[in-house]
């Protein structure tokens, strides 16, 4: 798969997440597919386009107390 810069960051997305299956370990739920690599990198590796289902993860503000 080819090198790319990429805006996309699986780590930060909501549907990103580990299958703990050594062959496959990264998955993405909106995708339905399970890979070696990043989703993101095989989205643009196949469609030569930026994942188009990113959605960034809502954070937890927690309070310290």
């Amino acid at each position: 798969m080819s090198q790319h810069s990429s805006t996309v960051n699986c780590l930060a997305c909501r549907h990103f997440y580990i299958t703990y299956e050594p062959a496959h370990p990264y998955g993405c739920r909106s995708l339905s597919f399970k890979s070696r690599e990043m989703p993101s990198r095989v989205v643009y590796a196949s469609s030569g386009m930026e994942c188009q289902s990113f959605s960034k993860k809502e954070t937890k503000l927690t309070t310290a107390g």
